[in-house]
């Protein structure tokens, strides 16, 4: 019977580390559209439309150009055809895309329905901490369907699936401790603390956070903005008065909310027993 059980074991762990490899190799496939939603949209390209180019010098990239993170490796981080760097981008988005879709389904394994929704919202999210970093703006064509589909998913989930009425409160709530706390920033400062996007963000967070990981998501966000802009001061890579996109942070924040905040919830209320 010892022995019975411990086949069942591990034809479990070996079935979950199946499924994880294969949620992975399809993050790595659904980042490297992403690098390309990205820079089409730097562009103004249509992403439905055209085969995918070197940027430097515009050659036709074939199949065995676009193999997500192998074909960075393969070629030596340069391309094939004029022989220029490939960005670091492409392979840490894919690697990065990967990774958060196995945590996320490892983390919400038991509800598959928000795990297929956050791994979809989670696309959205890389796609605006990436353009941000790189060009301080937050597409609204990328934010808003995100907003819209987020609230969809949340009033199907309330309505039909947990039938928890009160939860309409915590989103809210959470969407206007978030947009109402920026706002304010906003305001009191005439812009300059922090870009009205970034309110527009905070209505996508607190519909994916809720309330109180918002609170949680903030928290972290401006830690690690803290910590990095310190940093990089230190370094003198930026000045004190220098413009730094805040959205990275505050998705950044949000992923670890969605991973550890109620870890972090319980740890801070043990604090306070």
């Amino acid at each position: 019977m010892a022995g019975a059980g411990f086949a069942v074991y591990t034809m479990i762990n070996l079935s979950i580390y199946i499924i994880d490899v294969a949620v992975f190799i399809i993050g790595l496939i659904i980042g490297s559209f992403l690098n390309s939603v990205i820079w089409r949209s730097s562009v103004n390209k249509s992403v439905a439309k055209g085969r995918s180019i070197c940027p430097k010098c515009k050659h036709k990239l074939v199949t065995k150009d676009l193999v997500p993170l192998f074909s960075f490796l393969f070629l030596r981080a340069k391309c094939r055809y004029c022989k220029k760097p490939i960005s670091w981008q492409y392979p840490l988005v894919e690697l990065a895309t990967g990774l958060v879709f196995v945590l996320i389904l490892n983390f919400y394994f038991s509800n598959l329905i928000l795990a297929s929704f956050l791994i979809i919202i989670s696309c959205f999210l890389i796609i605006i901490f990436v353009y941000d970093l790189k060009h301080y703006l937050i597409l609204d064509q990328i934010l808003w369907p995100a907003v819209a589909l987020s609230a969809i998913f949340r009033v199907v989930e309330i309505a039909f699936i947990n039938k928890n009425y009160f939860q309409f409160l915590d989103y809210t709530l959470a969407i206007a401790i978030g947009a109402g706390f920026f706002g304010i920033l906003y305001l009191f400062s005439k812009g300059k603390w922090i870009g009205f996007g970034d309110i527009k963000l905070a209505i996508l967070l607190g519909l994916i956070l809720g309330w109180p990981n918002i609170i949680v998501g903030l928290f972290l966000s401006y830690l690690i903005g803290a910590i990095i802009g310190t940093s990089l001061i230190f370094l003198r890579k930026k000045k004190a008065k220098s413009e730094v996109p805040f959205a990275p942070f505050l998705i950044t924040g949000t992923f670890l909310a969605l991973f550890l905040g109620q870890t972090i919830i319980n740890w801070y209320l043990s604090l306070l027993e």
